[in-house]
Parts: structure tokens; sequence; C-alpha cells
């Protein structure tokens, strides 16, 4: 009998569960609060880590047709507008690590993921459903929803995001903590800028206390830019997608550079959510109990600063797939092994984005020593080996 997985979340996460499940063997289950499927409109990058994993999910040619390939990563100091880094990341990420460093849409990867699960046919998908509750049983899990239905299941999986109510019922550890970071996003089209703002390469521009990054999306045709400042939103956590003030952002960005203002003000509105997230994961048991998974933001948040945040959750579903497929283990068991092998990547990428964070919105001495090094050791300090090679167990299903 194939193991019955019920997903909770028809996100990022949760759509690369159902698709690297079903096609392991399991009989899918996911279900989704929205009454449509549907993603904001924002741009991500993904590692050649996570393209290895999309390309082993059969996804390289649909992924080629929407998202962007960098040639390089410049990193430049906000203030001065100076060049600190380069890492170049088109060749040389294909010739190291086996795939390509991509930016893209993140509607456009949500999509390619439906579509390769619509297309498969082997996951059943429940729109407009969300769980209100679940419980255990020695031989299953049952899962009950919001309109009062009853699913059984073999494992449950939250892949149901930050303010997960599957982890709120596994853990019951509190709310995801507030950074006192400020994210103002916003993604138009090349050909609305000036021809000297549009750009074919991942540009980061570091300042005390703020960050800016700007990428090309949609096979280039499309601009992300991305700022990120130091400041508090009011009570609305749960939606992190508001309207913003560019008044605001432009008072903020006063100190940087005639280029990066231009840039700021060439954009004609902004979207603006206060960044939360979790200490690092402590242990397997933060991942998975029982015949319950947390996958993705549901059980790593993390800050933006390593661009990591969907990467985890595809690499998570990855590792869910080939952990399931252990037909020899106890679905608990199962659980366990998924847990195990992936917790401790996940906490340190984790640290890595807060520490990131830090030296992005150095001042001081640290901002003069974060200048130098990045001079001195540039394509050196910006790879990142251990990250782009992907998890040790990461052979594709």
């Amino acid at each position: 009998m194939n193991t019955r997985v019920l997903i909770v979340g028809g996100g990022i996460g949760g759509l690369a569960a159902a698709l690297a499940c079903a096609r392991s063997g399991c009989d899918v289950r996911l279900f989704e609060r929205a009454a449509a499927f549907g993603e904001v409109g924002a741009g991500i990058q993904i590692g050649p880590n996570v393209v290895h994993v999309l390309h082993g999910l059969g996804l390289e040619r649909p992924l080629n047709l929407v998202a962007a390939f960098p040639e390089r990563l410049q990193v430049r100091n906000a203030v001065t507008g100076r060049e600190l880094g380069v890492l170049p990341t088109k060749e040389r990420s294909i010739r190291l690590y086996g795939a390509p460093y991509a930016t893209i849409h993140r509607a456009d990867l949500h999509a390619l993921l439906l579509q390769a699960v619509q297309r498969d046919g082997a996951a059943r998908l429940a729109l407009g459903s969300w769980l209100a509750s679940y419980s255990e049983g020695e031989r299953l899990v049952s899962l009950e929803t919001t309109e009062g239905l009853t699913v059984e299941g073999d494992v449950l999986v939250g892949a149901d995001g930050l303010w997960s109510r599957v982890r709120e019922i596994l853990l019951n550890d509190g709310a995801p903590r507030v950074s006192g970071h400020l994210a103002y996003r916003a993604m138009l089209p090349q050909q609305d800028l000036p021809i000297h703002l549009r750009s074919q390469q991942v540009t980061a521009w570091l300042g005390p206390r703020l960050h800016v990054v700007q990428y090309p999306v949609r096979g280039g045709d499309w601009l992300n830019v991305v700022a990120i400042v130091h400041g508090e939103v009011g009570s609305d956590l749960h939606g992190w997608d508001h309207s913003a003030n560019a008044v605001d952002l432009q008072r903020e960005m006063g100190s940087t550079c005639a280029a990066l203002q231009d840039l700021i003000a060439a954009v004609p509105s902004w979207r603006l959510w206060a960044l939360c997230d979790r200490p690092p994961m402590k242990g397997p048991w933060q991942q998975a109990a029982g015949r319950v998974a947390l996958l993705g933001d549901a059980a790593h948040p993390m800050r933006p600063y390593l661009a990591q945040g969907a990467g985890m959750a595809i690499e998570d579903a990855e590792q869910l797939a080939r952990s399931l497929a252990m037909k020899e283990l106890l679905p608990s068991q199962r659980l366990q092994h998924y847990a195990d092998a992936r917790w401790r990547r996940c906490a340190r990428v984790q640290a890595r984005s807060i520490r990131n964070g830090t030296i992005f919105h150095a001042q001081g001495v640290l901002r003069w020593g974060r200048d130098l090094a990045l001079r001195a050791f540039g394509e050196r300090l910006l790879d990142v080996p251990w990250l782009y090679r992907g998890p040790v167990t990461s052979n594709m299903l």
C-alpha cells in the first residue's frame, strides 16, 4: 500500500513536497487555505543547490523558460557606490556545482511546480480547505479541516509557512520573533527604466543599517528590487504584503550614493513587510515528531540574507520524499530520518543568514573591516561552497 501523505499548505514548499512525494510513489493530498492558487509579486534567488533539485524533478526546461541566470554578483558600498567584490555566477557555478545560479519571480516558480503536480495527476489538491486540528493514532494521523471534514493518512506534513498551524499544535512554542528589519519590495519592467538603471546581474548595495539588492527576473525582462532597513510596522504581522510609502524609503536612503538613490526614485510603488524568523533549530524534534513533520518556513523560518528560504523548503521536499520511500521503516521512523537529515543544515543556514544581516548593515569599525575584506577577498568571501554543493544526501530521486 502506498504511503498516504497529507500536506497542509500549497506554497512553494508544499507543492515541491507534493511533487517529490508523488513521484516517489506516495498517495498525496494537499490542503490549501486559499480558494485559488497564487503567489506574491516578489522575486527570489535560487542557488545552484536548489536549481539542482529542480532539475532532478524534471523542471529544467520550464525553469529555463521563466528564470534569469545572472552572469555575476556584484557588491557595492551603498554610501560611496564603490565596488567591493564580484562573484561570477554562471559558468563558474555550473563548473563547480553542476547547476547555474538563478533568479525568478516567486509566482513563476510556484506556477511551474503547480503545473508539474497537475500534469502528473498523482496528488489531489483541495483548495479553500484548511487545518483546524489533527490527532495521532497508533496506525494513522487524522486531519480535521475547518469545514468539518476528517481525512486520514500515514503522515502529516506542515508546509503552512511562518505562522504554521501545524507547528502550533505540534510544538506549541509561541509566535515567530520580530527582527526589527523592514523589507520594501518592488518589481518592474526593465524597459520602463532608464538604460543606465537596467541590469542583468545581481547587485547588493551594503550600507550602515540598510542594504538593497537588485536582480533580473522573467528571463531578464523585469527587475526585482528589495530594500531592507531598520524599523517596525503595526500589528498586522500575519499579512506580510502591505502598501508602502515611497517617501519613507527615500528618507531612509538619504545618506546613500546618487546611483542608488536614482534606482530607488525610479520605482513607482513599493510593498512592505516586517521580517520575522525563529532562532536556529536546536534538534530534529523541531522538524518532526511521531507521524507529523514540518517543512520550509513552518520548521525553520529564516531572514533573507543568504537568499535560501525557498531553497531550504525545496531541499526539505526532496529529502522528505527520499525518506518516505524507505518502506522498510515505520512512517514515524521515516519522518525521524527526514528530520535527522535536515535539521543541522537548516540551522546552519539560519545562523549564517542572521550573521550576514549583521555584516550587511554594519556600522563603524565593523563596516570598515567588511569593506576591506571584500575588496581583498571578494570572490572567496561571496562564494558558499558548503551550501551550493547541496546536502550530502542530495542524489536525485
